[in-house]
This record gives structure tokens, sequence and C-alpha cells, in this order.
């Protein structure tokens, strides 16, 4: 297999071709961290800080609290918080007891979140106090029995911690509330859970969802080890990062994989700092890039764009950054090239998929990159690139296929879904959805995508989605969803639709009615009202001659 792996031959002097992955959890990252830098900064937070012992006490706090609370191994237990420190807490305790996380997207709105409630069966979420009355709308419907709510205020003075009792109360929610305090079940439960055993190669760890494109969305079934393969191979690709030393500038959300693995899970892993950012401001942005000086910024195309075109960037000293990984989207030439001028640091662009943990290839920090590409595949990493039809034979080098992926960061499946898996997974490779090529350096391009998805901000939206819901307005006949590209965002969601004959609708109004079942990202920003569709043969709607319009002149 080493033979196959001929991309090696560009990896930069000193890149290992082989990581060790050891048979653990992310849990140990965060215990080792605590051993060799106690007193070393952890969570950085609005003027606040927690140093490694800290957080780790209230992790194993928490994970006693949820312990007492009933959560057991295999549990799933739902996060919905944006950037901060209790979502770092929440997250690790989890993990430590050995249950399932569900990170939930707090910009979802309350039907899509009840659809990931209840796939995933979780009976308990962590969420921001201000949601409440959306949680409150939909708990009827799910199968949640624990609710732990916190506020971005409960950490703008870090809580110091009470002694830790003797013994475990038992929890009992205040009478007329069934809503449980973050903070006080931090304060009332000892830092000494569980011990849990695991079989880290097949026993979930987080259950992530992605787009599908039928509409549904499917949850990602990532395992202990596939998680700590990702965050190692990352950690062994960013040859300039060293342990102890680093601030990571965490403003991507952590519900996010990409930000997960490569923002919250690498800084621990390399014992550095987190600057959570819980809201994309970008004039505060600017300023605490300015005053914290944090070293690695992951980011999207979309943000990067934002930061070279904002009027007063110059202003700013962003000279800190030394290490910017981006994915999500392509990266221009450009913008790397601009960024990379303003802030004196190194811009590489990755490739990666919920179903890879995410990270599968990258450009090298050191050494040879090439631009336009996502780069070299990671280490403990195979690629192949298949004719698109069936997907059974390789195609040559430099011809175009579907991109298929094989290493230690694949997932094991789709939850409930054996269908949708065996598609995705066959004889252990993931076969992708993308379309690329790859030349004879071993760098990989992306050159079109076969599944109809969209990319915006970096995050993945999928047009049935979208039309199935814009299929639930009254007056509308027909509708077909596509991504446009934007300067920005990187692209946008155009819709074009067909009104029930008789019927008027104004652009407003469609929109409006997308926002209240929609996460905002997903609503389309551009509404074209046509008299019929383009079509097959056979009345299906064609999309891509929709897309092909657009890009006419």
């Amino acid at each position: 297999m080493e033979e196959s792996r001929f991309w090696h031959k560009n990896y930069p002097e000193g890149m290992p071709t082989q990581v060790h992955i050891p048979n653990q959890s992310l849990y140990h990252f965060l215990d080792q961290a605590t051993q060799k830098y106690p007193d070393h900064q952890a969570v950085i937070f609005m003027n606040q800080q927690l140093t490694y012992c800290e957080l780790k006490e209230r992790v194993d706090r928490f994970a006693t609290a949820l312990h007492v609370l009933g959560v057991k191994k295999g549990d799933r237990v739902a996060i919905m918080l944006p950037n901060c420190p209790q979502t770092v807490i929440a997250y690790y305790a989890v993990i430590r007891l050995g249950a399932i996380v569900v990170m939930n997207n707090p910009l979802y709105v309350e039907r899509e979140l009840l659809y990931q409630l209840n796939n995933s069966g979780a009976e308990t979420i962590i969420f921001l106090d201000q949601f409440q009355p959306k949680i409150s709308n939909i708990k009827s419907q799910t199968s949640l029995k624990v609710f732990i709510s916190t506020g971005i205020s409960d950490y703008l003075a870090m809580p110091a911690m009470l002694p830790a009792p003797e013994t475990q109360p038992v929890l009992n929610p205040p009478p007329g509330t069934d809503i449980l305090c973050f903070e006080d079940l931090l304060q009332k439960n000892s830092p000494k859970p569980p011990e849990v055993e695991l079989d880290f190669e097949k026993e979930l760890a987080v259950l992530q969802y992605t787009g599908g494109t039928t509409g549904v969305s499917k949850g990602a079934m990532l395992t202990h080890k596939n998680l700590v393969a990702n965050v190692l191979q990352t950690g062994a690709w960013l040859t300039i990062c060293k342990e102890a030393r680093e601030r990571f500038f965490c403003v991507l959300p952590f519900y996010h994989v990409f930000a997960m693995t490569t923002c919250m899970n690498l800084s621990i892993y390399l014992s550095s700092a987190m600057i959570l950012i819980p809201r994309l401001e970008l004039n505060n942005l600017l300023k605490l890039i300015n005053d914290y000086r944090p070293t690695i910024f992951q980011a999207v195309p979309s943000l990067y764009v934002a930061i070279i075109s904002h009027p007063e960037v110059q202003q700013y000293d962003l000279s800190s950054i030394s290490c910017c990984l981006s994915g999500g989207a392509p990266l221009p030439i450009e913008v790397q090239e601009k960024f990379e001028a303003i802030t004196g640091g190194k811009l590489v662009e990755g490739y990666g998929l919920t179903e890879a943990a995410p990270v599968t290839h990258c450009n090298p920090i050191e050494g040879k990159k090439v631009n336009g590409s996502i780069g070299l595949a990671f280490p403990n990493t195979d690629v192949k690139i298949v004719e698109v039809e069936k997907g059974l034979e390789e195609v040559p080098l430099g011809e175009t296929g579907e991109l298929c992926i094989k290493g230690p960061q694949v997932m094991k499946g789709y939850w409930h879904m054996p269908e949708e898996t065996a598609a995705a997974l066959r004889d252990g490779w993931l076969y992708t959805g993308d379309i690329a090529r790859m030349d004879e350096q071993g760098f990989t391009y992306i050159v079109d995508r076969k599944k109809d998805m969209v990319i915006t901000w970096g995050y993945n939206v999928y047009p049935r989605e979208v039309e199935e819901v814009l299929y639930q307005h009254p007056k509308v006949k027909e509708a077909a969803v596509i991504g446009i590209p934007d300067a920005t965002r990187g692209e946008v969601i155009k819709a074009f639709i067909v009104l029930k004959e008789g019927q008027q609708a104004t652009k407003e109004e469609i929109a409006g009615f997308c926002r209240k079942n929609l996460a905002n990202y997903k609503v389309p920003r551009k509404i074209e009202f046509r008299s019929e569709l383009p079509k097959s043969p056979v009345g299906k709607i064609l999309r891509r001659m929709l897309s092909e319009e657009t890009k006419q002149p």
C-alpha cells in the first residue's frame, strides 16, 4: 500500500507518512495536557480564562453530574451552544462518560432541531438560556428528559469551584420547573466520575449531522478512533505548530465538524489556548486578533475574504497569525496571497467532509504547495479516483472521477441508515460525491460536485431540503434551488418558483416563509418567479440547466 501513496514524495522534510493512532479517547488529550501544563491557559473567553487544571476539574464535575442524572455509555447527549467555555466542558464530559455527543446548530429553527433530536434519540440536552422558548415548544415531541441551561453571562467572570462534596446529591429540578442550571451542577458534584471501559475503535463518540441529497439530514457515526486519528493527522501536518506555544482563534462554531477537530480538539492535543468567539462580528474579530495575539486561525474562505476586504484592516496588527487552514469551499488564490501579505502567516487550502472527521487533504504549510488544489492526502490516508457511473474502475492520473477516501478518520456509517451507509462506504472506501482529478505529483483538485450541494459561509446546504420547505407554501406549485457564486459567502441560495394558477406572491413573502422554517444561511437570497421550469423527458426538474443559465453572460 505504501508504494501506491506516491504523493508522499512531496511531503515536506520530517513529515511522517504514518501516524501512530493510540487506543484512547479525546479525553486523554485533556488529561495529558493537565498533567504536563496544569497552569497553562486552556480557555480565554471575554477577558476571562481557565487553566488546564481548572478546565479538567469542570469537565470531571460535569461528567459526574451527568452520571448522577442517569447518562451512561452509549446515550446521546445534545449540545446546543455557541463557542463558550460550557461547550468545551460539556463536550469533554460526555466523551469522558462514553456517551455520544450530538452537536446541534443553535441557528436551527424548531423543525430542523426536532428532526435531529428525534433521529438521534437524545434524552439530555445542554442549551443556551436564550434558546429556552425554542426547546420548550418542541420538547413534548421529543424523547428529551433532562434539560440543562446555561448563559453567556455565567462565564463573564469565571466562577470559583466550591470544595468537592463527599457524596453526590440527588439532583431534582426546582419545583415548577424541569430545567437544571449548568453551573449548579458543577458546584454540587465532585470531580470523580466513574471509569468507563470503551472499545475506542468501534464505539461512537460523536453523532455529527450532515445534509443529504434527499433533503434528510444524516448522522455520521464518528468513533473515538476517528476523532483521535484526525487530530493526530492534523497535528502532524501543521509542522510549524509547537506544543504549549499556540493560541487558537476559535471563531468557527464548534458544532461545525471542521472547527470541532481543527480548533477545539487540536488545541487541547497541543496543550494550547483557545480564544473563544461566540458570535462573528468583524470589527470585534479584528480587535480581538490585535489584542489577544492568536497564532492559529482556521476559517472558511468567506471569512478570509471579509477580513482582507475590511476598509480598516490595516489599522489592526494581525502579525501574530502564523498558520491558517482554509476549508469548506474553494480558496481563491488572490485571497490566499493577500491574507498572507497582511498577516505574514501561511494560509493553505485543505479538504474534508463530515464523514471523515473531517480532514483528508491539505497543502503543506512548509514545502511544496499547489495553489488551486486541495493538496496532498494526509498520513495514513489512501485516495483513489474512480469513474462516476459505477465507481468500480480507477481513472488514469489527470482524468476526472469521483474522489474516494480510506483511512482511520473515515466514519463507521450513518446512524440508522443502512442503505445510505452502503452507498457511501464500499469495501472500506468512502465515496465522497465530489468530482476530482489528481496530477502526477499527487496533488488533488476538486472540479465539480456529484451531489447538488451548495456551500455558503462554509456550511453545506442541500437544495432538496430548501425545496421541500418551499413546497409547503400554499401558493407554490413547483420549486428548484441552486447555488450561485457570491464574492463574500462563496455561494448563495437562489430559488426558482412556479406559482399555482391564479396565485400571486412577492419575493419577501417567500423569503419570510423560509425564515420561519430554515436556518438563516439556508434561506434563498435570490428568488425568481417563472411560468415553468426546465424538465427531463420524464418530468424531472433539471437544476443543472438552471445553473448553466446563471453562468451565461
